[in-house]
């Protein structure tokens, strides 16, 4: 956006010019738009020092640009003198670069701020980004209804929807996903009710946590055993030690 605003003020200064009656419009588009061109070749400049500086107190962070400033300043000037002399060598016309260095000292704050404009664009897109991420997308789940299943230096991000229950296996807990994926964590089935009994999983067994939500019915297996069925054809085992569970899950699928 700054370099198509910048372009469209070297168009206008063209226009400008040659309306007054200040030369040939040839002469003017070397000079606007090689300053222009300039400029697009050192955008980079005050991004990297947005960046670079960012985790830096407010003192070397304002020494850091006013370096980064002057430093785009003069590579601006540098550059637009190198294309000048090459423009106006190929047209055959006469330029003097050094007349043009004695004329830093006008430029020096037109490069200021347009150093100021780039940084304050790339400051304000950067606080927008931040405020976009930290907004869930319109579609995503709300981060209650998602659990983070640690599986070695892998994270699986699932919803507990899709969770239909849960296995001890050591020191290791299974996750027996909607989709066939059986993931592992390294925790205790123990944690595990902590944080997934408040969300409607209930420990039907001393190895087993299922989902109440997905639970489709109950088959005794004598004993006061049960066996769970649950969405996708899976089931799970419920031990006469849980009478509560028993009492949870049917209600969970009475008619």
């Amino acid at each position: 956006m700054v370099l198509i605003a910048a372009a469209a003020v070297c168009l206008l200064n063209v226009l400008g010019f040659t309306q007054g009656g200040q030369g040939r419009v040839v002469e003017h588009l070397v000079y606007e738009g090689s300053s222009w061109l300039a400029i697009a070749l050192l955008a980079w400049l005050p991004w990297a020092a947005l960046r670079g500086a960012a985790r830096w107190s407010w003192g070397p962070n304002l020494i850091a640009h006013v370096a980064a400033a002057l430093v785009f300043s003069i590579l601006h000037v540098g550059l637009f003198i190198l294309f000048r002399a090459l423009a106006f060598g190929a047209l055959g016309q006469p330029y003097d670069p050094v007349l043009a260095l004695g004329a830093y000292r006008y430029e020096v704050w037109k490069d200021l701020v347009a150093y100021a404009m780039f940084a304050g664009c790339y400051g304000l897109v950067g606080l927008l980004d931040a405020a976009r991420l930290l907004q869930p997308a319109a579609d995503a789940p709300p981060l209650e209804n998602l659990f983070d299943i640690r599986d070695g230096a892998r994270l699986v991000r699932v919803r507990l929807e899709d969770v239909l229950a849960v296995s001890s296996a050591g020191n290791y807990a299974q996750f027996h996903l909607r989709d066939g994926r059986r993931p592992m964590m390294r925790s205790s089935l123990a944690a595990l009710v902590t944080d997934l009994g408040p969300r409607g999983f209930v420990r039907t067994h001393r190895s087993w946590l299922v989902n109440a939500r997905a639970v489709r019915g109950l088959t005794p297996e004598g004993s006061g055993d049960y066996a769970v069925a649950l969405d996708e054809g899976q089931s799970a085992p419920l031990s006469r030690r849980y009478p509560q569970a028993l009492r949870s899950l049917r209600d969970s699928v009475a008619p």
